[in-house]
């Protein structure tokens, strides 16, 4: 092992790094950070440290005491850039900690956020914003998350205790909630935090962050991480980096909120915006899967002037990567700040509508849309349409993936998995779209769930992966206790046969005839590249 410690590269301070990071050695999150921030676009102040500390922990090589180090370094300079400290009483900092390799991994690795919180420093945050509510669910996310992330734990103990507050209040949302409720949930969490772990959550804010840190890295070696990598011919020893940038809150009250966004759509490829977004709620609310978003719905009534701001990086983003772009972004008391941007994942139909449209707008030549299509399956660039419904629509949900697939049911990831092995592809039914469910849903037909965002990670995966993909059918419900599976008001058993619709958002009871039709328009213009 070497002497010198890790690097560490900062983002939006006022010593930004002398030379350009490369995204080898600082994964594509903090790179494109690097640049959104370098295009003056509102990025939050971060320090972010390199694969090479990954790489090491791999190795064996790199101890909590360099990352330890390495994380105190850095934590000086953003205490710099931000005028607060980590651990301050009256001025805490309070940071994410967020993981991102030099490739596109959606969902695939952690990220911790909140860190800094504890008894002491939720009342600094109370006083900085004037925001109790926002305080307390701040830090009773941040107990679960280390119970979930970085101790493994299942979070079944605090889904059960946010049920329990919301039949108290009467409410059907935890965000409805008011600061009092929301006060003893933490409190609650807090107890249930030390049964379910065995010891009491750490008060320590640089404990917290050390603990995030390594639970950041160590994620790449999840069975998750494993298995997408496997998948996608991804080298186990790129590793991640683990990027450190000060919070902002999403859930600091009705003008505030979090959201991804395409700048054009991801299903089918059309220059449209592509936007899920949660108000009053943390970025985890809409890409874990287990909550439902709105299509943007009254962003642009009640946030008209943010909206415009959204607009305006989306072709800032396009012009600068040459590529459609999936960002995140958060949005505390009216005003914007974007978290992350990458190229978005795309069905083979949207890929080739992508591509074609950019070469006419002449932000690709044609050499260049060819190198990127180069690993689309153009045979399933295609036009799917239902001629006949067996079983009549008995369902409908948010329309997430294209095209039409009919299946046996599978109620569990290794059901799915056996049916697969049989040569019959099923649907996968889930209650939330589940990045866990990475193998199962590439030997999947389709998936169907009862919650999630079209924007959730895992939808995004299947539509990488080009499954079929309806999500929070209204009509799906699952019954924790029993285990059964019903859709209206019959039973969904185990191997029925269903059919999705991914275009009209529709389930249908039965096989479905179809017909797909080669979308000549499309497939024309790229062959006509071939050949000039």
């Amino acid at each position: 092992m070497t002497s010198k410690g890790p690097s560490i590269v900062t983002i939006g301070c006022r010593e930004l790094a002398a030379a350009e990071p490369t995204l080898a050695s600082v994964g594509f999150k903090a790179y494109n950070l690097w640049r959104m921030a370098r295009l003056g676009l509102p990025v939050p102040p971060a320090y972010v440290l390199g694969t090479e500390v990954c790489q090491r922990r791999i190795r064996g090589e790199a101890s909590d005491a360099v990352l330890s180090h390495a994380l105190d370094a850095g934590i000086e300079r953003l205490e710099s850039a931000t005028g607060l400290k980590l651990g301050d009483p009256r001025r805490p900092l309070v940071v994410s900690v967020r993981s991102g390799a030099p490739v596109s991994m959606p969902g695939m690795l952690d990220t911790v956020l909140d860190v800094g919180l504890n008894d002491a420093t939720l009342r600094g945050v109370i006083r900085l914003t004037g925001r109790p509510r926002t305080a307390w669910d701040s830090y009773r996310r941040l107990v679960q998350s280390f119970a979930t992330v970085v101790e493994r734990r299942e979070a079944r103990a605090f889904d059960a205790q946010a049920g329990s507050a919301m039949r108290a209040a009467g409410v059907a949302d935890v965000r409805s909630l008011d600061f009092r409720e929301m006060r003893s949930l933490a409190g609650s969490y807090l107890e249930t935090y030390e049964s379910v772990v065995g010891k009491p959550f750490p008060q320590d804010p640089r404990r917290q962050l050390l603990a995030a840190a390594a639970a950041v890295f160590d994620s790449w070696r999840s069975p998750k991480a494993v298995a997408y990598r496997a998948l996608n011919g991804i080298d186990d020893a790129m590793g991640t980096a683990a990027t450190v940038q000060q919070m902002v809150y999403g859930n600091a009250g009705a003008h505030s909120g979090s959201g991804v966004g395409f700048t054009r759509d991801p299903v089918s490829g059309a220059r449209t915006r592509y936007l899920d977004f949660l108000f009053n709620a943390q970025g985890e609310d809409v890409v874990s899967g287990r909550r439902a978003a709105d299509a943007a719905v009254g962003l642009a009534d009640l946030l008209p002037g943010v909206q415009r701001e959204i607009d305006s990086a989306a072709e800032l983003l396009e012009r600068e990567f040459g590529d459609m772009q999936e960002f995140e972004f958060t949005v505390q008391e009216g005003r914007l700040f974007m978290l992350q941007t990458r190229a978005g994942k795309r069905t083979p139909l949207a890929a080739a509508r992508i591509a074609v449209d950019m070469v006419a707008e002449g932000l690709l030549t044609p050499a260049a849309a060819l190198e990127r299509l180069k690993d689309v399956d153009l045979s399933r660039v295609v036009r799917v349409r239902r001629v006949s419904d067996a079983g009549g629509v008995i369902g409908h949900g948010i329309a997430a993936s294209t095209g039409i697939a009919s299946g046996p049911a599978a109620l569990e990831p290794g059901a799915a998995l056996e049916l697969a092995r049989r040569g019959t592809p099923p649907i996968l039914v889930r209650e939330s779209p589940a990045t866990e469910d990475i193998e199962a849903l590439a030997s999947s037909a389709g998936l169907l769930t009862a919650n999630g965002a079209r924007t959730a990670h895992a939808a995004v995966v299947a539509r990488q992966l080009g499954k079929v993909c309806v999500l929070s059918c209204r009509e799906l419900a699952f019954d924790g206790a029993s285990g059964r599976c019903t859709i209206g008001a019959r039973p969904l058993v185990a191997g029925e046969v269903i059919t999705l619709d991914g275009d009209r958002g529709e389930v249908l009871r039965g096989p479905a005839s179809v017909v797909a039709e080669p979308a000549r328009d499309l497939l024309d213009a790229i062959e006509g590249w071939s050949r000039a």
